[in-house]
């Protein structure tokens, strides 16, 4: 392609609103440009990356069995109705009226079309395993959109669906995605962790996340520093055990903390370490309040709140909801003489505090002397918390270590989530109807290639892999307006393509120190460099990813091209 006929509008500015490399260099390189908050536009060099990225992801998704189809955009409420998720999925979800008023969705999601569709074609367990998977457009109404296409309202996914009549089938085919996934990330180059995670809104159970590692990823990963062990910090197990202390209990008193509601305040003011302190916080567990007790240095996690109860929403309670539950506000609520309507539970590490402090559930006052055994009912201890970096990694094997990574992929078991309540079931051996059994499997493909940018920079630019770079070469000539250097330009371009080689070949009437500074920001891994040497039959080339530069012979160029490619 010559750069004189494509679209590449380089900046030299750094855009205001762009906080993360990947958002700032995708722009002043000339890959993507904003329509509006959350939707961008891919210029012809985005797109070329996309495909490229695209094309590992089908190879490998037919590798493993996997085959695309395309499915509408534009969803019918009916089908989102049956699921369960109209009504659950959240403002997220993009809903619309069509001229008959007649409402429908932009997809944020597919699971209810594709069941429908297999639920409608599949009936027997001989048909059986089925996976289909599509690359295309998703739409979902992020609140805040931000960090350019790490979080978008319109982003480009691979989805796939697998279909089973049994569950040892969902696990085989299970274990050929996750390699599958991890056979797409590390040809994108990618350093990335598969990580245990929480299976959010899409239901189901067993799932793994593919973590790119990078200082502005929104997820926190928690991993052994010994051992493969990694898990998203949500759902990460806590397996520290605690030791109870054999001080004597001491008599229960209620004290006055005016105005101290924090952690932090009540231990100054008392005097206390925080882990004396006893965090009671009201939760709403689908509809229900429960009170949930930590120890007042650990944070609860939500998550194994939902999952201790099987629950589909779990949420902090208001002010106004806690001081309905609990009789008082955040800050001063209690398990000493709760109301038994409320149901009480606590992390492990709260069973081992003795002459604990508490919220007495009045204003201004606490409880200290505190001992759960003797002064408050718990319906049972749980693992509550949230990991820490420093505690004992829950396969046993080394220390927590936490590292922040951006999600590129997740894979889920469903089970019968969506098949039972759409009624997508298949005739057995034995002629019975069974519920199919589902899998799922997402990539961000517009975020692999964000992702790919964070790992891939420096202060000059973009400095792509070479099996996603837009091109392999960059063919510039220093001066267009010289006939000997123009001339040998055209000619190598010509030359290039015939060998094979993919080439952008800077050919515009501009200054040399403007098409070196866009060919660092654009990134692509070998740069020829036709100059004052042109006569004699030399070239410049330099590698992008360190920079070196050497003179080649015409005659030695497709071998020097061929092996940097290869490094």
């Amino acid at each position: 392609m010559k750069q004189s006929m494509t679209f590449i509008p380089t900046l030299r500015e750094v855009p205001a609103d762009a906080d993360i490399k990947s958002h700032q260099l995708l722009l002043r390189a000339g890959y993507m440009r904003q329509n509006a908050s959350g939707i961008y536009s891919y210029l012809p060099l985005a797109s070329i990356v996309l495909k490229k990225i695209e094309q590992i992801v089908r190879e490998e998704m037919n590798r493993a069995g996997s085959a695309e189809l395309l499915m509408p955009a534009l969803q019918q409420s009916e089908l989102w109705q049956e699921s369960g998720r109209w009504y659950t999925y959240g403002p997220e979800l993009m809903r619309m009226k069509d001229r008959h008023s007649r409402e429908f969705a932009l997809g944020a999601t597919h699971e209810e079309v594709i069941t429908s569709l297999v639920r409608d074609e599949v009936k027997s367990y001989k048909r059986l395993p089925l996976n289909l998977y599509q690359i295309q457009s998703k739409f979902r109404d992020e609140k805040r959109p931000r960090f350019g296409l790490l979080r978008g309202r319109e982003f480009i996914m691979k989805d796939a669906y697998s279909f089973h009549a049994s569950f040892e089938s969902l696990d085989e085919v299970y274990e050929k995605m996750f390699q599958a996934y991890s056979n797409v990330f590390s040809r994108c180059g990618l350093n990335y962790r598969a990580v245990i995670a929480d299976s959010g809104a899409m239901g189901g159970k067993d799932t793994h996340e593919f973590m790119v590692l990078s200082d502005v990823g929104e997820d926190t990963i928690a991993y052994s520093d010994t051992s493969s062990y990694a898990a998203n910090v949500e759902m990460a197990p806590v397996i520290t055990q605690y030791e109870k202390s054999s001080e004597e209990q001491k008599e229960l008193v209620k004290t006055e903390t005016p105005d101290q509601r924090t952690i932090d305040e009540v231990a100054q003011y008392l005097n206390v370490e925080k882990e004396k302190l006893i965090k009671s916080l009201v939760f709403k567990v689908d509809e229900k309040f429960v009170m949930v007790l930590a120890r007042g240095d650990h944070e609860i996690n939500d998550i194994k709140i939902k999952n201790l109860y099987g629950a589909s929403v779990v949420e902090l309670a208001t002010p106004e909801e806690t001081k309905q539950a609990a009789g008082v506000l955040p800050g001063f609520v209690g398990p000493v003489g709760a109301d038994s309507k409320i149901d009480i539970i606590a992390d492990h590490a709260v069973q081992s505090v003795v002459n604990g402090v508490c919220g007495a559930g009045e204003e201004n006052y606490h409880y200290t002397g505190v001992n759960l055994d003797r002064d408050a009912t718990v319906s049972q201890y749980a693992d509550l918390r949230f990991i820490e970096e420093g505690d004992a990694s829950p396969d046993g094997e080394g220390t927590i270590q936490f590292a922040k990574g951006i999600e590129v992929g997740h894979v889920f078991k469903l089970g019968t989530r969506y098949s039972e309540a759409m009624n997508a079931t298949f005739l057995d051996e034995n002629g019975r109807a069974q519920p199919m059994i589902m899998g799922c499997y997402g990539i961000g493909v517009s975020r692999t290639l964000a992702a790919i940018v964070e790992q891939y920079n420096d202060d000059k630019g973009i400095v792509w892999p070479a099996a996603v770079a837009p091109f392999q070469v960059h063919l510039i000539t220093a001066n267009a307006k010289q006939d000997a250097q123009s001339s040998l330009g055209e000619k190598l371009y010509a030359e290039l393509l015939e060998a094979g080689f993919e080439v952008l070949y800077d050919d515009r009437i501009e200054r040399a120190g403007v098409k070196f500074a866009d060919s660092d920001l654009i990134g692509i891994p070998v740069r020829i460099v036709v100059g004052k040497q042109a006569e004699d039959g030399i070239v410049e080339v330099k590698e992008r990813k360190t920079g070196e530069g050497m003179d080649v012979s015409l005659t030695d160029l497709h071998e020097t091209i061929s092996r940097l490619l290869q490094k």
